[in-house]
């Protein structure tokens, strides 16, 4: 059986090769080049002395560095997206083929009478290609976050959209996720084309809902708040989630959306500290006027991932239960 299922599933596993050598001839110079600009640039030492707390005197020494850094990589970081699709293909290019190809092609019947039960076949099947997809998930996580580190560092953060989604463990969930679903709609559709389709646009569908609209609420987010006239400002190297800021008045209204107001001895224009506050005031209603965040903490990365990566094992476990019941049913 094993024999049998390399010899069916060699020219994709050729071709998952070359991919992944195509996409590691890229990754690699480029990876290496960011990591060098990063250390070389003097922006990895700045980062480190500026620690991870929410409020910091910056005083704009690693915001220029960052800035440089950012406006030389700032197309690189597109090459994300390519990293995003690689779970979606193993389901599409793995998955659906593994029973629609057998039904349309008739083959099923000859397999199916040679002694071999049709629930042994198809967990022996997935057992293979969930060990091969599971192996080239890890190895595409660690090289993400390898890749990805300089740009992270840089103010991304581990938590922003197609960071987050290519590192840590949540990409073995979406992977087994995706194997799983190609292989459940070639045992619905049982053509080979419609399968591949339909896997690709539930995935996409899965993913989405999952995360624009589970993923902010696995935990209830913090708040942070400070003076416009305090030397302190929220570090943007934490690494946190920002859900929304702005500025809040007196009365607690949000008078400010998505924006700062620095009015600190150095920071407020024209006047000074109290010149700033006055017009602020003015502006903006009665004080005392605070900038406020909330966001999910650096520290709470782990904890979304497990949660993210659970929640795609449990639909992946869902899934090939519901494909062996189907598959028993094929005639």
């Amino acid at each position: 059986m094993i024999w049998l299922t390399w010899r069916q599933h060699r020219k994709q596993a050729l071709w998952t090769a070359a991919a992944i050598l195509a996409l590691a001839a890229v990754l690699v110079p480029t990876g290496l080049a960011m990591r060098s600009s990063f250390q070389d640039s003097g922006l990895g030492a700045c980062l480190r002395a500026l620690g991870h707390a929410q409020l910091v005197d910056d005083k704009g020494g690693c915001e220029a560095l960052s800035e440089r850094l950012q406006n030389k990589y700032e197309s690189t970081a597109y090459l994300a997206v390519l990293l995003v699709l690689l779970p979606v293909l193993a389901g599409v290019f793995l998955g659906a083929p593994l029973v629609a190809r057998e039904v349309e092609n008739g083959t099923h019947r000859l397999v199916w009478t040679q002694g071999i039960s049709r629930r042994r076949w198809i967990l022996t099947k997935f057992g293979l290609i969930g060990a091969v997809a599971l192996v080239l998930s890890v190895g595409y996580a660690l090289g993400a976050a390898w890749w990805l580190q300089p740009l992270a560092d840089n103010g991304l953060g581990r938590f922003r959209y197609l960071v987050f989604d290519v590192q840590g463990i949540a990409p073995i969930g979406y992977t087994l996720f995706a194997v799983a679903l190609g292989i459940l709609a070639g045992t619905i559709w049982r053509r080979v084309l419609p399968a591949m389709g339909i896997s690709l646009t539930a995935f996409i569908a899965v993913r989405a809902a999952v995360e624009l609209f589970a993923r902010p609420r696995f935990l209830p987010p913090r708040t942070l708040s400070y003076a416009i006239d305090s030397p302190l400002t929220a570090n943007r190297f934490a690494g946190s989630w920002i859900y929304q800021e702005g500025v809040r008045n007196g009365t607690g209204a949000l008078v400010v959306p998505d924006g700062r107001i620095g009015c600190g001895a150095d920071g407020g224009p024209g006047g000074g500290s109290a010149g700033c506050l006055a017009r602020v005031a003015q502006e903006y209603g009665p004080g005392p006027h605070t900038n406020w965040q909330e966001y999910q903490p650096a520290d709470r990365f782990w904890t979304f991932q497990a949660i993210e990566t659970g929640i795609f094992l449990a639909l992946t476990v869902l899934l090939v239960t519901v494909a062996v019941r189907r598959v028993r049913r094929i005639s």
